[in-house]
């Protein structure tokens, strides 16, 4: 009999499907559900047990991990076999906002669970390989005494005991990936209507991506420190060139909605009187929605 884990995992998209897979890869059983059973048909021939229903994959392991959309789904799924939650850990690896996540997390506690939230910052080729990672929060005790069956599945990164702090921080890297892969969708948009390729333009685009965390640490510094000096930057000259980019794309008639939501936001800035001031002075007119 192995000694490792067992371990339940419930959601087998791909991503779910991807975590047994390295699961079983590294000799742990694994009980499986899903909604639509047959996504467990080729996890099942390589060694998982398919549990009938939500309750029994609950009762089957200590350890349970969730892969669903976001906390909605878990409800879905586990509010009618929450009497199977006390004693358990729930690792809810799913999708939601920080306010969502500790209101999840109560409501395990609530029925005797213990929830460890994760934001997992790979996709699921990723999964069981070198360099991937999940983020980690809520009771350390109970996230050191999983660590090493958690880390077959990515790298861990343990934040702390507040069950949203793990979302907060996926939501962030989220941010970032969505916005700047539209912005390259945009330039591939704008290439397109100029007569070039995606692979044209994709030297220059990557040269741009890897010149930005050295701006990013300068500017993080002046931002913490409450500082937007004009001496390297100014808003009014950051202002003509957003105006510009929207124009170049208007020009080739590709859709200019996210060039002209930028230059709403300098706008915003420079009726604000930030004019002389950084364009990161415009982190002050985020902090807080526009009335």
């Amino acid at each position: 009999m192995s000694s490792k884990q067992s371990v339940t995992v419930i959601g087998l998209g791909p991503m779910g499907q991807a975590m047994v897979h390295a699961l079983l890869g590294k000799g742990h059983q694994v009980t499986v559900w899903n909604r639509t059973p047959s996504r467990a048909d080729a996890l099942v021939a390589r060694g998982a047990v398919l549990a009938k229903s939500a309750e029994d994959a609950l009762s089957a392991n200590e350890l349970v991990v969730l892969s669903l959309t976001d906390y909605d789904a878990m409800y879905a799924v586990l509010e009618p076999a929450s009497h199977a939650l006390a004693g358990r850990v729930l690792v809810n690896l799913s999708s939601d906002t920080p306010k969502k996540t500790r209101a999840g997390a109560r409501w395990v506690s609530e029925h005797g669970g213990v929830h460890l939230t994760g934001g997992v910052n790979a996709s699921p080729s990723g999964i069981g390989q070198p360099g991937s990672s999940t983020f980690y929060s809520g009771p350390r005790q109970v996230f050191d005494a999983h660590r090493s069956t958690l880390e077959v599945l990515t790298g861990t990164d343990y934040r702390g005991e507040d069950p949203g702090l793990a979302a907060l921080l996926y939501q962030m890297g989220m941010v970032m990936f969505w916005t700047s892969t539209l912005s390259y969708w945009q330039v591939i948009a704008l290439a397109d209507a100029n007569g070039l390729t995606a692979t044209d333009v994709l030297p220059h685009a990557t040269e741009t991506m890897t010149g930005m965390p050295d701006f990013l640490s300068f500017y993080a510094e002046r931002i913490d420190a409450g500082e937007h000096p004009g001496d390297v930057d100014r808003l009014a000259m950051g202002m003509a060139s957003v105006e510009h980019v929207l124009h170049t794309n208007a020009d080739a008639g590709v859709d200019t909605t996210l060039p002209a939501a930028v230059a709403a936001l300098f706008r915003r800035g420079m009726d604000a009187g930030h004019a002389a001031d950084s364009f990161s002075s415009l982190v002050e007119l985020m902090k807080t929605a526009k009335a």
